[in-house]
């Protein structure tokens, strides 16, 4: 007779799955030592050079590895704490581990590899010495992090993943990371941590980018810039040092415009007319540009009276507000002249030969789509292939938001735009084929933070609520805080940290604009075309001249660069460990020159401590959960006020005097040799203010949200800001989700059809979205506001019960 067992715990129905990171590794490194011992032993014998270094890569690798599984062993007893519940076993340093575990996976795969193969007369010395010699310098830097997320790890407050003050280790990251060496995370390493399947598109990225990065500016059009690049980019793909080196010298010295010209590469016809081919087919899509007229919208506790909302006027004063409508079927409304008034032209008129349906009825529902980029690139074209997807899956009209991009147009502009967009879309549901019944808002990325920022406005504003927000990946603190999710932006391709910082000082308004033509000015695609189209004709000729040259030249003064591993220099050479490089960024932009406007650093503490209250009062309060607000200013408003404090980095020949994170004697992280990554400390009030960092927003400020479903990445150096965030909104009783998908980077949503995984994940994010719009709402109990500071609202509190909407103006 079998004998009975205790029912699982209340709320949970069976065993979880231990994650990879909390399991015992001990076997898997007792792996690598059996196998790195017999390679030794192997390779003693050899007395050649490449045999020497075979033995000095493996020796390395045992050192390496002993250190880092005593680390992983204490962090596994930690890493519930930062969950964000059992069910849910995510947070920085569990994907710090998981990203140790793929290196050393990696490796193990490749000793079986040289140990199995190195007698064979097929064998590739070099080419598996370097292979080594590569994960080898990978691993170094990977226990370098380790070393810092113990010291987050003793420094943070209980569960708390971010660093809690402006400097100390924030800055100590961010002088590592300045001089630490990363080109090995885009050479023979690029994307090791992620799923093979996505692993040849981040080459492609890869080499595209070192391309485009050496053409940049030798153009005048987009086209001739990506034309000139692929003449050059073999070189690129038969070497992975090089590679990893550009790659490196280019995220460390280029400016904000190189990004975003070289992410608004897919906005050209060209290329968006390829991928529309593969995507799905839809009945409507529309770009219309809605002027800036005020709009009067019901209050929800007293539909009799109605407020004001005025046009977006930031920085660039009023203008139309842009969109694109997206529906895969016509819907009544859709056709209509009003609508058409809205319309503008993005091409040549085509003629729609398709049969004639009859319209469909508005739909119950409606998604308002705020897209990613950084706040600095891209626009609804470049998500168009997804969100033509959840058209038709979901049944439901789409509309996406091009909002204003900096740093031509810096915070607030970009919310003032979204926000005014789902006024209009609120107040004219009835000509996008809905009647508005049910109202999502979706985002990713700068697009998620939006979605949150734009809903604790209109709960300001007393006006009608959308029923729910699903946020990809979102970015909740817009500040150079460090967590030890964010230490993964030293080796992730798609999000550097000098690449993040260089798109929040341009969102933040605190890089000043630099443009080679004074009269530039935002085109749209129509015009892009013609002008890239007469230019590129003038420019090939010299492109493909440069290519045959450079061809013909092999590559003089450079062969060294393209036959020597970096990673060979790494260990044939000390004074790598301790390169004191001179080369600055030829495009920083020295924020010094605002000292008129900033204070001085020998402030007393007593007026650093009266400003710090001020700033305080002025956002009601620190965060409890959040990272606290030091920063002295008088006020937190949406513009940037005229004191900025921003700290730049100090030269090289001064970096070992500034008090830099001290490691183990005898161990040090490589150094970069392509100079010091010139960064800014941003320590300016603006980026504290809740609408642009809503982690830091007062719990009365947070109240008023909708449901919030939150989709991230276990390896996206934004994750902390989803954990923390879903935390903070589970803290104060409010309706939230958090799901971690696996082994996808930052921006899977532009890659939904690239692979099963990120199609996996992409459904993922539609059920989220079509629980919130099939989630039938409770009925309201009214309240009357107090001073628009209150309004009710239907988000369930998990055991469905009307929980009150309480929110801050």
């Amino acid at each position: 007779m079998e004998q009975e067992t205790d029912p699982p715990p209340r709320g949970r129905a069976e065993t979880l799955p231990q994650p990879p990171e909390s399991m015992d590794n001990r076997p898997m490194f007792q792996t690598l030592h059996s196998l790195a011992e017999d390679n030794i032993a192997f390779f003693q014998a050899n007395a050649s050079e490449l045999g020497q270094r075979f033995v000095a890569a493996f020796t390395s690798i045992q050192e390496h590895a002993r250190v880092l599984e005593t680390a992983m062993g204490n962090f596994a007893s930690f890493y519930h704490i930062f969950d964000f519940d059992e069910k849910t076993p995510a947070n920085g340093y569990r994907s710090l581990m998981k990203l140790v575990l793929a290196c050393v996976q990696h490796i193990i795969h490749k000793s079986r590899y040289v140990a199995s193969n190195r007698r064979s007369i097929f064998f590739r010395t070099n080419h598996n010495c370097m292979e080594l010699e590569a994960y080898c310098t990978a691993l170094t830097q990977l226990r370098a992090l380790v070393y810092f997320a113990q010291r987050l790890l003793t420094a943070n407050r209980h569960g708390n993943l971010f660093f809690e003050e402006d400097h100390g280790l924030t800055e100590e990251f961010l002088k590592e990371y300045c001089t630490m060496h990363k080109g090995c995370f885009y050479g023979r390493c690029l994307g090791f941590q992620f799923t093979p399947s996505i692993r040849p598109f981040l080459q492609t990225i890869a080499i595209g980018l070192v391309s485009f990065g050496e053409n940049y500016k030798k153009h005048e059009s987009g086209i001739s810039v990506a034309a000139s690049s692929f003449f050059i980019s073999g070189k690129y793909a038969i070497d992975p040092e090089l590679r990893g080196a550009e790659f490196e010298r280019i995220t460390q010295n280029l400016d904000v415009n190189f990004w975003k010209s070289f992410w608004n590469i897919t906005e050209m016809e060209v290329l968006s007319s390829l991928v529309n081919i593969a995507s799905t087919t839809v009945r409507v899509n529309k770009a219309l540009a809605v002027p800036p007229h005020t709009l009067e919208l019901p209050l929800v506790a007293d539909p009799q009276l109605s407020v004001t909302v005025m046009p977006p006027v930031a920085h660039t004063g009023p203008g139309a507000v842009h969109m694109r409508l997206i529906s895969y079927e016509l819907r009544e409304g859709q056709d209509s002249e009003e609508l058409a008034s809205f319309v503008k032209s993005e091409g040549p008129l085509n003629l729609d030969l398709r049969l004639k349906h009859k319209r469909a009825p508005p739909s119950k529902y409606l998604i308002v789509h705020f897209h990613g980029g950084g706040f600095v690139a891209q626009t609804s074209k470049s998500h168009e292939p997804y969100l033509k997807s959840w058209a038709r899956d979901l049944g439901a009209p789409i509309l996406s938001i091009d909002y204003s991009l900096a740093p031509q147009a810096p915070f607030p502009r970009a919310l003032e735009e979204c926000f005014f967009a789902y006024c209009w879309a609120i107040k004219n549901c009835h000509l996008l084929g809905s009647t508005g019944e049910r109202v999502c808002l979706a985002g990713d990325s700068a697009g998620g933070n939006l979605c949150i920022t734009v809903s604790m406005r209109v709960a300001s504003f007393g006006i009608r609520m959308p029923d729910g927000i699903m946020t990809a990946y979102p970015a909740t603190l817009l500040t150079a805080t460090a967590s030890p999710s964010r230490l993964l932006t030293l080796m992730d391709p798609l999000l550097p940290l000098s690449v993040l910082s260089k798109c929040l000082s341009a969102y933040a308004g605190t890089d000043p604009i630099h443009s080679d033509d004074a009269s530039e000015e935002k085109l749209n695609t129509v015009s892009l075309v013609k002008r890239d189209t007469a230019l590129f004709f003038r420019d090939i000729r010299s492109s493909a001249s440069a290519w045959l040259s450079s061809f013909l030249e092999g590559g003089k003064g450079t062969a060294d660069t393209v036959r020597k591993s970096v990673s060979e220099a790494a260990f044939n050479d000390d004074s790598f460990l301790r390169t004191k490089g001179s080369l600055k960024s030829k495009t920083y932009q020295d924020l010094s020159s605002h000292a008129s406007t900033t204070r001085s650093s020998a402030q007393s503490g007593a007026e650093k401590a009266e400003a710090g209250h001020l700033l305080n009062s002025a956002t009601g309060g620190p965060s409890k959960q959040g990272p606290s607000t030091k920063s002295g200013h008088k006020d937190v408003s949406f513009f940037l006020n005229e004191e900025t404090e921003t700290e730049a980095f100090p030269s090289t020949e001064s970096f070992e005097d500034t008090g830099a994170l001290d490691f183990p004697e005898g161990f040090q992280p490589l150094r970069s040799t392509n100079g010091i990554a010139t960064m800014t400390l941003q320590t300016s009030p603006i980026v504290k203010n809740p609408f642009m960092s809503p982690l830091l927003a007062p719990d009365s400020m947070l109240r008023g949200l909708p449901p919030i479903h939150i989709v991230a990445c276990a390896l996206d150096p934004m994750l902390d800001d989803s954990v923390m965030f879903a935390k903070r909104l589970r803290d104060l009783g409010q309706a939230v989700t958090l799901q971690v998908v696996e082994d996808l980077p930052h921006g899977f949503l532009s890659l939904s059809q690239l692979s099963r995984e990120t199609r996996e994940a992409t459904a993922v994010c539609i059920e989220c979205i079509r629980e919130i719009l099939l989630t039938e709402p409770p009925t309201p109990t009214i309240k009357r506001p107090r001073r628009l500071e209150r309004t009710t609202g239907v988000p369930l509190d998990g055991k469905g019960n009307v929980a009150e909407r309480e929110v801050g103006a």
